[in-house]
């Protein structure tokens, strides 16, 4: 750990400066060039974050706070505001959500604070969030003006009722064979919208019992990726062809790499 008595921020930003005084790639930058790379290191630092890597998640945080202090030199360059500014800005919100610490306001859930400055329940979301997230976040600002289930066994009743709901258009419209496009009619996008809300249903369920869905469909993705793969290396094994193997005996070898995963203390005991 760093602890000698530098100003680390100062540097690196003055080493930004010079970079865009001196390098040519640098000088070339703006805002719009930048989109993709703020992006990438945003996803680069989340797969730390999940691969629970102490020293890649400190250099990723390096390269999204390069990103930051790129975006305020820029501004800078033009007059609009310095990253001092999106400093005092950030300090000012921080204390504005906390009221009770920084003032003389009562405590009060963030979200209720939030509504009585928005216009609309979805403003300030961006357009690019994915659909699980913007899901939760939209959940999350209709509970902080109050509506909302007090416990899960609301949402957890919601989920089964949206699932009857799916059954019934599923015997109304059988989806297509394997291989075959679904033929997009009117039962299609019914069974389309019913599929949607119970969706929707799951992640308030989620939200409810103090889980991100994004991050456990996250989980369950990489679980169900790490089970596949071992079925595949003991068909490999085996001499087993998994395209053509069937169901009946890839089901068998799933349940081989549960219970090796459990003999291995796999992380989710499952």
């Amino acid at each position: 750990m760093n602890t000698t008595n530098i100003d680390p921020l100062a540097d690196v930003l003055g080493l930004m400066r010079d970079l865009r005084a001196r390098c040519e790639w640098d000088a070339a930058q703006t805002h719009e060039s930048l989109r993709p790379y703020l992006i990438e290191e945003a996803h680069e630092l989340d797969d730390a974050i999940r691969l629970q890597d102490d020293k890649l998640v400190r250099e990723e945080l390096g390269d999204l706070l390069l990103q930051v202090l790129f975006h305020s030199v820029l501004a800078e360059e033009r007059g609009s505001f310095s990253f001092a500014d999106v400093a005092e800005g950030l300090i000012t919100k921080m204390k504005g959500r906390h009221p009770h610490l920084y003032g003389d306001a009562a405590k009060e859930p963030w979200e209720r604070m939030k509504s009585r400055q928005r216009k609309s329940i979805s403003e300030g979301l961006p357009s690019g969030l994915p659909a699980l997230h913007r899901a939760h976040r939209l959940q999350d600002r209709a509970a902080g003006v109050g509506f909302d289930w007090p416990d899960v066994e609301g949402p957890a009743s919601k989920v089964e009722e949206e699932l009857g709901e799916v059954r019934s258009e599923l015997e109304k419209s059988p989806p297509p064979k394997p291989g075959a496009p679904p033929v997009l009619d009117e039962r299609h996008y019914a069974l389309e919208a019913e599929l949607g809300d119970l969706l929707f249903a799951v992640v308030n369920l989620c939200r409810k019992a103090g889980v991100h869905s994004s991050i456990a469909l996250d989980k369950a993705n990489a679980k169900f990726e790490r089970r596949f793969q071992l079925i595949e290396k003991m068909a490999r094994e085996r001499g087993i062809d998994v395209p053509h193997a069937g169901l009946d005996k890839l089901d068998a070898l799933w349940d081989e790499a549960k219970l090796a995963e459990r003999a291995g203390g796999s992380p989710d005991g499952k």
